[in-house]
């Protein structure tokens, strides 16, 4: 059982992190801005803080933090460009200005794009059109990189509210696509690479529920997990559908 903090409890993503660390046993507190959004059946089994992240003071969110053993932040839009930035460099930095022994593991969200493309040397990111949209994925990497504590980062592709498959059935990749990427893909120009790593994403639409499975089985410090992205992937042969993933980015998308 861990003392757990989760951020952005009410999301899509939130909700499922929520509901299985509380089933799990963990001692959960929860950051929202609008408690009425919680589960009724959980508010009594939480501790619950209302707190704006967008504004809160660094010190403030600190005084929070302190305590956990374990964050996970749900929060935030990747289509909310800096202020997405914004809240991500707060968090961290609200954990950083802790004693190194008082800092929490922490899980970030960000989505497949910021994953090296094979061996290409790439990321999706760097890539036309996508680097438009999720450009803060970047910044928020960038961020964790130049920093001290023990984070991991998800980035799985679109996530759809769907039944579990089960972590031990998906693909997992630290730092890379967690699918093939054929060994010519280094060579093709920017264009040609868009279209083959859009060919990709369906294979890494996965369920909210195994994302959050995936970071609560990994509360433990410095594990096989901590300072990686980490990439998510349907069974071989599998390819899930979200037709809104472009016209919609999430946080993690």
């Amino acid at each position: 059982m861990k003392r757990l903090l989760i951020l952005g409890a009410t999301g899509s993503l939130g909700r499922h992190v929520l509901q299985q660390a509380v089933a799990a046993g963990h001692q959960v507190s929860v950051i929202v801005r609008n408690p009425a959004k919680l589960p009724p059946d959980l508010q009594s089994r939480i501790t619950v803080h209302p707190v704006d992240l967008g504004t809160v003071a660094i010190g403030a969110l600190a005084d929070l933090v302190r305590g956990h053993e374990a964050l996970i932040n749900c929060a935030g839009l990747v289509t909310e460009g800096r202020a997405f930035v914004e809240l991500v460099d707060r968090v961290v930095s609200s954990v950083e200005s802790l004693a190194p022994s008082e800092r929490p593991i922490c899980w970030f969200m960000a989505g497949a794009a910021v994953l090296d493309i094979g061996q290409t040397g790439r990321r999706g990111v760097e890539l036309p059109k996508v680097r438009d949209t999720y450009w803060p994925h970047r910044k928020n990497l960038e961020r964790l990189n130049t920093s001290p504590i023990d984070w991991r980062l998800l980035c799985p592709g679109p996530m759809v509210d769907q039944a579990a498959l089960g972590i031990d059935r998906l693909r997992i990749a630290a730092d890379q696509l967690p699918v093939a990427v054929p060994s010519f893909a280094g060579k093709l120009p920017s264009p040609l690479l868009l279209l083959l790593f859009a060919s990709k994403v369906p294979q890494m639409i996965v369920p909210y529920a195994d994302a959050a499975a995936l970071m609560l089985a990994h509360l433990a410090p410095r594990d096989a997990m901590s300072r990686h992205r980490v990439g998510l992937a349907l069974p071989a042969g599998m390819r899930g559908k979200k037709d809104t993933w472009a016209a919609k980015p999430r946080s993690a998308s």
